[in-house]
């Protein structure tokens, strides 16, 4: 995260922004687990709330309580009001599983929202569907999965990554492509996607390059100049990028130092949003673009009421919101609908309740729970200002439905996700008619 001593104190000061928030809850030696006869339904906020992904997750902490705080003030659900419990698994993607355990078996919540990274996700996984809890897991992901214990609420590949190409080779003339992404699963995956993707469009092999880098990347000097070289063949390349967290800060910078701009070659992003931007220099990244499905200056009503509340909840007329945090806001009005539907939050009786529940999103359309547990979104290309806000220059004109499964992969193509009678399963084989994947008891 260096390059140059003004980066350094640059990147420090970001972190201990959003690193110093509020502690992870520890639970009371003597707490008891819940009964149906306590006056409180207990929700887990499962983000880091330090190391490199606090940047990101320490907004969506507070994101929870703020919707709890609401949900409280109108009477808390079934009669009983909301209790988080937060904890911080400190980017530490083993300490998801082990944090989501402890939250499930001592702290007996009902549902659980966390998560950023596609490693944290798939390290909670199995606790999840072995103790048969719900998450809400609230960001853009690589798709490939479905389960019956998750609901994902951010967007899908087809949601995101594939439209943000369409836009790039129709509306920019891109010739060439560079894939640059953060070494886990989710840029590696979506990578996979977009590499067959484009060889189906007709782009030569020779015309993409994949890199990957560790996270909290900090010199990119060399891989920059490589991505430079890579596009100084004459013909329009962009950079596709899955780099996630703090590394995105001196990416930017260094090319910049480069030159490279986004006339010359626009670079898109996929998990670089409006807090990513707060409180740093935007001017390297001005002009370059983002692919999300909600972005802070889209003007709706509903869009601006819950900017106001969520100032007045932090305390702070400046901070922003972003992607993640509508997906948050979509996942918990979803929960508790479900929950009153249900009549309990028994989890198997609020899984079966969710499917075909609709609510509003910011944008002015309507999110829907579908049979996989993806839901209904629109797409928007946002152009990146100096005030670190977007200028949106595209925007679908549909809601598109979340795709569980690639339709460009080999193995993926033939699958489908449907947690509803006759199906019950997150892998169906449309071909051979049988579930390669866990199926519902």
């Amino acid at each position: 995260m260096k390059k140059g001593r003004f980066i350094l104190s640059a990147l420090c000061a970001m972190l201990l922004m959003v690193g110093c928030g509020q502690k992870a809850a520890d639970k009371p030696a003597d707490a008891k687990p819940v009964s149906a006869s306590t006056d409180t339904i207990k929700v887990g906020v499962l983000h880091s709330l330090s190391g490199t992904m606090a940047i990101s997750e320490t907004t969506l902490k507070d994101t929870v309580l703020m919707l709890i705080d609401e949900q409280n003030k109108k009477g808390g659900v079934l009669g009983k009001k909301l209790e988080p419990v937060v904890v911080d698994p400190a980017s530490n993607w083993p300490l998801f599983a082990e944090k989501a355990r402890e939250l499930i078996t001592k702290d007996n919540v009902s549902v659980v929202f966390g998560g950023w990274t596609s490693v944290s996700r798939k390290s909670m996984l199995p606790v999840f569907e072995e103790l048969n809890s719900i998450l809400f897991y609230p960001v853009q992901y690589e798709g490939e999965e479905s389960s019956k214990n998750v609901f994902y609420t951010g967007a899908a590949p087809n949601q995101q990554a594939i439209p943000a190409v369409d836009y790039l080779m129709k509306e920019g003339a891109v010739k060439r492509w560079v894939l640059a992404g953060t070494d886990y699963v989710y840029p590696r995956t979506t990578n996979k996607i977009l590499q067959a993707y484009l060889l189906s469009k007709g782009v030569k092999k020779e015309d993409i390059m994949v890199n990957y880098t560790p996270f909290g990347q900090s010199d990119w000097q060399s891989i920059v100049s490589d991505i430079k070289k890579f596009g100084s063949t004459g013909k329009k390349t962009a950079v596709i990028s899955t780099i996630n967290g703090d590394a995105n800060v001196p990416f930017y910078k260094e090319l910049a130092n480069n030159k490279i701009t986004p006339d010359v070659m626009p670079v898109i992003a996929f998990s670089v949003g409006e807090e990513e931007l707060s409180g740093i220099d935007a001017k390297p990244l001005v002009g370059h673009l983002a692919a999300w499905n909600y972005f802070q200056s889209v003007d709706t009503p509903a869009n601006k009421d819950f900017t106001a509340k969520w100032r007045a909840f932090i305390k702070n007329d400046k901070r922003t919101v972003n992607d993640p945090m509508e997906a948050t806001y979509i996942g918990f009005n979803l929960w508790v609908k479900a929950v009153e539907k249900a009549g309990t939050t028994d989890p198997q009786a609020v899984q079966k309740a969710m499917i075909g529940l609709e609510t509003p999103n910011l944008t002015g359309g309507v999110a829907k729970m579908l049979p996989n547990h993806h839901i209904t979104k629109p797409v928007l290309i946002g152009e990146i200002q100096e005030n670190g806000q977007f200028d949106v220059v595209w925007k679908s004109s549909d809601l598109i439905e979340g795709d569980a499964w690639s339709d460009f992969l080999d193995g993926s193509k033939d699958l489908i996700a449907d947690w509803t009678d006759p199906v019950k399963c997150g892998a169906f084989n449309k071909v051979t008619k049988t579930c390669q994947g866990a199926a519902a008891k």
